[in-house]
């Protein structure tokens, strides 16, 4: 006999709650929803069939296909209704007491065998667990922007989740088509805490004195899709800006994770990138690639094969867990330790070596080597 296919809900219809809820329903998941705020539960339906009418127009998807996973969508007033779910998702507000809040509700209403995932990408989920009934059941998943093209899902259990949800929430979120990469409960799961040498020894080399168009040139030449400052014009400047000081705060303010002022300064001036105007590059495009190239990239790359060994090192992922988060979150042509293949180890802690000898004391274990590396 066939198992009954799980019921999902999820909790928050803003843009991340919504597209989450249409993964899940486009792959034939009955899914159920809410939000607290009323008119986003009312619109809710009309907003994903717009996005979805929008795929039928270019051919990406069938009239069937619309109506289907339409028809999977059940928008709930109460969450009374959540009680047939197997897994809730809640993407709201990112605060640990609204969450923690949401999750007490939920647990007078679902059995204690379901499942409850966080969306969250900055609260440890072992907080999040705390003071629960279950604790065992709750763990992370973090889903990227947007959820209906991004691949990646972030599943981060805290220590006392347990292996059968773990699994079951894998199977779940890999049946509707995502790649669920396990990594662990720390800040930044793996692509926020690996991404951040990617920008920030960029904005090392422009202070001192590189131009933004060498730098990010220096990386298109070794196949990155775009350079480290037109990825923070595009995301905005003042996003990658939380999201350092947000690192650097969880990380006890380590040099690996320095607030550099020219990124502060973007932000003071209003030049966030494109939906400013203007930002470290935009509207401008990378010039053509420096003589030096392959010795930027060699310093960008080398950093980020060291912050993705130091995350191996406190353990609950892989090598290839981190490789394949990397390019699936970011589009990266490879991830680190595919690029230390390419360096060689010895090129890459010659380059930290070098890094750390001229760097100024404070900033010097910036370019510690990690555990496994050196």
């Amino acid at each position: 006999m066939t198992p009954p296919t799980p019921i999902i809900g999820v909790i928050g219809l803003g843009t991340m709650g919504l597209g989450i809820a249409q993964v899940y329903a486009a792959a034939g998941f009955p899914v159920i929803a809410t939000d607290a705020h009323a008119p986003a539960c009312t619109s809710a339906r009309d907003r994903m069939d717009q996005a979805l009418v929008a795929r039928v127009r270019t051919g990406k998807l069938t009239e069937d296909a619309r109506a289907a996973t339409l028809s999977n969508l059940t928008i709930a007033d109460t969450l009374a209704e959540f009680a047939p779910c197997d897994l809730v998702i809640e993407a709201i507000v990112e605060r640990l007491d609204a969450k923690q809040e949401l999750f007490r509700q939920l647990e007078a209403i679902l059995r204690p065998d379901r499942i409850l995932a966080t969306n969250t990408s900055s609260i440890p989920v072992r907080d999040i667990a705390a003071g629960l009934a279950h604790p065992a059941r709750v763990l992370a998943l973090h889903f990227f922007n947007p959820p209906t093209a991004m691949k990646l899902v972030e599943l981060a259990p805290h220590d006392g989740s347990l292996t059968q949800y773990i699994n079951i929430a894998t199977q779940i979120t890999e049946k509707a088509g995502k790649t669920a990469i396990r990594c662990p409960d720390r800040p930044g799961f793996i692509v926020n805490r690996c991404a951040r040498p990617f920008y920030g020894e960029a904005l090392a080399s422009l202070a001192e004195g590189r131009t933004a168009s060498d730098i990010d040139a220096a990386m298109l030449a070794v196949g990155y899709r775009l350079g480290p400052l037109s990825l923070i014009d595009l995301i905005g400047a003042d996003i990658n800006l939380a999201a350092t000081r947000g690192m650097s705060a969880a990380m006890g303010n380590h040099p690996r994770y320095h607030v550099f002022p020219a990124l502060e300064g973007q932000v003071a001036a209003g030049h966030l990138g494109r939906k400013s105007g203007r930002g470290f590059l935009h509207p401008a495009q990378p010039g053509p690639a420096p003589a030096d190239a392959a010795a930027i990239a060699l310093r960008i790359e080398a950093t980020l094969i060291n912050e993705a060994h130091w995350l191996l090192a406190e353990g609950g992922t892989t090598a290839t867990g981190i490789d394949t988060a990397m390019k699936l979150g970011l589009n990266f042509p490879r991830g680190p330790f595919e690029a230390l293949e390419i360096h060689g180890r010895a090129a890459v802690l010659q380059t930290l070596i070098d890094l750390r000898a001229a760097a100024p004391q404070a900033m010097k274990d910036r370019y510690t080597p990690a555990p496994g590396l050196a």
